[in-house]
């Protein structure tokens, strides 16, 4: 296996950061703009992440490409990291919201759309009975309280370097001689997570065993298969145990699909044929709309029914006034509808393939130890061997080299997530825009080695 020469590397990072800011001149400009008024010049801090020396603004968006202000046009295999995932601006989705902002955006009333919405979950997922939100952080969040209140259980299990969302309950992670503390970035925990949460590593079924035999578990919150540490498939068997082990010890399973939904119109959920206790889908339901969803088994939904009090039922810290809004639950019915369709998961997941291909031929033939995978119209690479677990995936990771290829891809007018390598294909995805990606990849390989 041959390495990356890191003086090498900088050097060609500096030429390409000069290249980026020297073609980006109106960006420029609006992020000075942006200092004055927004801490770090930004909306929101982890835009600070893009690789370039600011982000490049965003004049346009529609199906699989954008415009930034400057005029360059990028194919985004980002997508807003899974929540344009049905690609930019669906028609469908867009002239369903303008026809309920003209009819009302919210209300704090029930309509038929999420009567609609509920059934065609009902249909892909197979749980029951369902409930609304407006991001999966929420989703989750509420899950968690609902958990804990209906077994009277203090804690929850998530999987070392999991994601899911901003809760706070999962920014914890499992340090070198196997204690638990707070993750590496966890701004301001109000307590030691551990205090909270049991986290083990994924695939590891002896550790999952222990952590549930105590009894004071509520919930296992867990991606089907991990995705925000790069893709981490299960093991064979390990979901069947998880499931059994969960039941065994009175443990509630919530998973959470959120990116998993790339793995077809029923997640990974459907696909694999699994048994969770809850279910949350968020980001992508709404078409780019802010909507989240989550849903029950029989057995939860009527032990949530005997525990609620009407009198406090709306300070219980689940929902919220905007939670089922009319905007949200009509976007939500088009975009399932009409939009994340069967059709379009046989159109995204070839590219998908396709895009794994390419990559997976270019790191053979720079003979480097990296490694690329796929889940459904999601796909990664990653810089050492397949990891198994969180902790393998994370000791993957490379800070530098990782800006390098996304500075470099986005210089050639292509868009990946910016917290690791993932693309992710949409319905406008088209095989031009997959090889356009190859190629970029190829010249960037071939650069860093030399």
């Amino acid at each position: 296996m041959k390495h990356i020469d890191r003086t090498r590397l900088q050097s060609l990072m500096q030429r390409e950061q000069k290249k980026f800011v020297d073609e980006r001149p109106k960006s420029r400009a609006l992020f000075e703009r942006a200092r004055k008024s927004l801490v770090a010049g930004v909306p929101m801090n982890w835009m600070v992440k893009w690789a370039g020396a600011f982000p490049p603004f965003v004049r346009e968006a529609q199906g699989a490409h954008f415009f930034d202000v400057d005029g360059h046009r990028y194919t985004d295999f980002c997508l807003g990291d899974t929540g344009a995932m049905t690609g930019h601006a669906p028609f469908a989705t867009v002239k369903t919201a303008e026809e309920q902002m003209r009819r009302g955006i919210t209300t704090m009333l029930p309509g038929e759309d999420g009567i609609f919405v509920a059934e065609e979950l009902q249909k892909r997922f197979g749980l029951p009975y369902w409930q609304f939100a407006l991001t999966a952080t929420d989703a989750n969040r509420f899950s968690i309280r609902l958990a804990r209140h209906i077994t009277g259980r203090p804690k929850i299990l998530v999987f070392n370097w999991c994601y899911h969302g901003t809760v706070d309950e999962s920014f914890i992670t499992l340090h070198a001689d196997g204690s638990a503390g707070p993750r590496p970035g966890n701004i301001g925990p109000p307590v030691d997570p551990a205090v909270t949460t049991k986290v083990v590593e994924f695939n590891d079924v002896a550790a999952l065993e222990k952590a549930l035999a105590a009894g004071d578990v509520a919930c296992v919150l867990a991606e089907p298969a991990m995705t925000n540490v790069g893709i981490v498939h299960p093991q064979p068997g390990y979901h069947k145990m998880l499931r059994e082990l969960t039941c065994k010890h009175g443990t509630l399973l919530i998973i959470d699909e959120t990116h998993t939904i790339c793995a077809g119109p029923g997640g990974y959920t459907r696909a694999e044929n699994l048994e969770p206790d809850v279910i949350v889908f968020g980001k992508a339901i709404g078409g780019g709309i802010p909507g989240a969803a989550y849903g029950f088994s029989q057995e939860v939904a009527d032990r949530i029914v005997s525990k609620q009090e009407l009198e406090n039922c709306d300070v219980g810290g689940i929902g919220g006034t905007l939670a089922g809004n009319a905007l949200s639950l009509a976007a939500m019915r088009a975009t399932l509808t009409k939009v994340l369709t069967k059709e379009a998961f046989d159109r995204m997941i070839p590219m998908a393939t396709r895009w794994t291909a390419g990559v997976a031929k270019a790191i053979a033939e720079a003979e480097l130890p990296w490694h690329v995978t796929q889940l459904g119209c999601r796909a990664e690479y990653m810089f050492g061997p397949e990891p198994k677990n969180g902790q393998q995936a994370h000791d993957a990771m490379d800070f530098e080299l990782e800006r390098f290829m996304h500075l470099y891809a986005m210089n050639r007018g292509i868009l990946l997530t910016p917290f690791h390598n993932m693309a992710l294909m949409s319905p406008q995805t088209e095989a031009e825009d997959v090889d356009r990606h190859t190629k970029v990849f190829c010249e960037a390989v071939r650069e860093i080695r030399g």
